[in-house]
């Protein structure tokens, strides 16, 4: 069995391992990949995967069945257990291997240690879309807790910008059950980011997911709670008074800002094209 050594630079990904090899590609040498017994693989400690699509998973099950595993998993030595491997790459490949009754798969053995495996892993999974945006910021978390990375590092490493790993990993601040929203791909992390710091996070996503509004819509509606929070405090008799003679006037919920220094804006919410059309007439006459 040839063992294939990891090299340092995995910046643009599993192609540092295995050249640019997709799956369902065969370009793999040959004389790298050994079979062992499904049985003897262990799942890797550090994947930071915790969630499978069932039926993507049969899919993919139905597939090796017919046309076997064509890119191997890759695995290192556990050297707590001699004989047995730890997946570093390709559990997903090997837990429909096991749906498919295959008792040998094919692996490349590799030389690795705790923090390449975990690089790997998270490079495998970001490359092909298969984490959920916890899982990846999850990951990045054991990168900066367990080796020291920074987010430069982890930026330089994943080849992502500094400003997406920061905002990933700022997922990880919102309350448990928006957490749990994420994972169930209720809630996308355009759709959870402006709620980051909100007292009202939790209600306001329960908003989202039941009315489906969009990322964008949600920046607004946070913008306007949060004007409608500092004013709120301290409404003077007067901007409620004309604020409610216009909304009279032209039949719409409308906000008004003041400032301490008597500048401010008009905020007018429409919930119809019929309506906006009403908005720009009153605007122009």
């Amino acid at each position: 069995m040839i063992k294939a050594k990891a090299k340092k630079g995995l910046g643009r990904g599993l192609s540092a391992l295995f050249g640019d090899l997709k799956e369902g590609e065969k370009s793999l040498n040959t004389n790298e990949i050994t079979k062992i017994s499904i049985g003897n693989l262990d799942r890797n400690k550090h994947q930071p995967r915790n969630i499978f699509d069932q039926e993507k998973l049969n899919e993919l099950s139905l597939s090796i069945k017919e046309n076997g595993i064509i890119q191997p998993i890759a695995v290192r030595p556990n050297k707590y257990e001699p004989g047995r491997y730890e997946i570093v790459a390709g559990e997903r490949r090997w837990l429909a291997a096991q749906k498919a009754g295959l008792h040998e798969v094919p692996v490349v053995i590799l030389d690795v240690d705790d923090q390449k495996s975990l690089e790997i892993a998270i490079v495998e999974n970001v490359q092909r879309q298969d984490l959920n945006p916890i899982e990846e910021a999850k990951g990045y978390q054991k990168l900066i807790k367990e080796f020291g990375y920074d987010h430069e590092k982890i930026s330089k490493f994943m080849s992502k910008s500094r400003s997406h790993i920061s905002n990933t990993l700022r997922l990880l601040t919102l309350p448990q059950d928006i957490i749990a929203l994420i994972e169930e791909g209720l809630l996308t992390a355009g759709q959870a980011r402006p709620l980051i710091g909100l007292s009202n996070a939790s209600a306001i996503a329960e908003d989202i997911v039941k009315k489906k509004i969009n990322a964008r819509d949600i920046e607004t509606l946070v913008k306007l709670k949060k004007d409608i929070k500092k004013t709120s405090k301290k409404e003077d008799p007067n901007i409620t008074f004309i604020q409610n003679e216009i909304e009279n006037k032209i039949g719409l919920n409308i906000q008004i800002v003041n400032k301490k220094n008597n500048s401010g804006k008009i905020i007018i919410q429409y919930k119809s094209l019929e309506q906006f059309e009403l908005v720009s007439k009153l605007l122009r006459s």
